[in-house]
């Protein structure tokens, strides 16, 4: 057992090593009122709008998104540093960057931003979680409501005519699916196929 569980250490101790930033918002009131966005350095990514890590959503996100996400990390020294501004503001939530690397442990939290590298960073987890709200809407809709699939995937839509869809691997599988499937209108399923048809063309450039 003891010789076991030295093998598997290297195993574990490289999964604790791989850098991590996460991003979580509190703000009392709005819808979430809670949510946190974690990203490691390999693109395995988690969103979760509860405090049980049971309830996470899992994604994989492209390197075309986590190499820019961990570049401005850098810039911004792991968050070791004041980014609040202390302007008078509208509150927007109480945000929360934190990076972890090993022992390597830093956060700092602030309600607004003049930093350009904090306010960019922040897009890109707003994005994530706008991304994964719509995965689980098409998710449960393929399962549980047909018809309400095409108004889904016009969401879809809209996050890629915008540039702001990410873990677009997944997508394409609920995509296809859509496409695949009569028992989905005509529409969802054309539609479906062209913005699976337009990842596809995109990732081959």
């Amino acid at each position: 057992m003891r010789t076991a569980l030295l093998l598997l250490a290297p195993l574990f101790a490289s999964a604790a090593d791989i850098p991590r930033i996460s991003f979580s918002k509190s703000f009392p009131g709005s819808t979430p009122a809670y949510s946190m966005i974690a990203v490691d350095r390999n693109g395995d990514a988690s969103y979760n709008e509860s405090q049980d890590p049971d309830n996470a959503e899992k994604l994989q996100l492209e390197p075309a998104v986590v190499n820019p996400m961990f570049a401005l990390a850098d810039k911004l020294d792991h968050f070791k540093k004041p980014i609040e501004s202390g302007l008078k503001v509208a509150n927007t939530g109480m945000k929360t960057l934190r990076w972890e690397n090993g022992g390597e442990k830093s956060e700092t939290k602030y309600n607004y931003s003049t930093l350009e590298e904090a306010r960019v960073l922040g897009d890109y987890f707003e994005r994530i979680a706008e991304c994964t709200r719509v995965m689980v809407e098409l998710k449960r809709a393929i399962r549980h409501d047909r018809l309400g699939v095409n108004a889904v995937v016009n969401n879809v839509q809209a996050l890629w005519n915008n540039k702001r869809l990410v873990a677009t691997p997944q997508f394409l599988t609920l995509l296809d699916q859509v496409a695949g499937n009569e028992a989905y209108v005509h529409m969802a399923r054309e539609r479906a196929a062209q913005i699976a048809d337009a990842i596809r063309a995109a990732a081959s450039k």
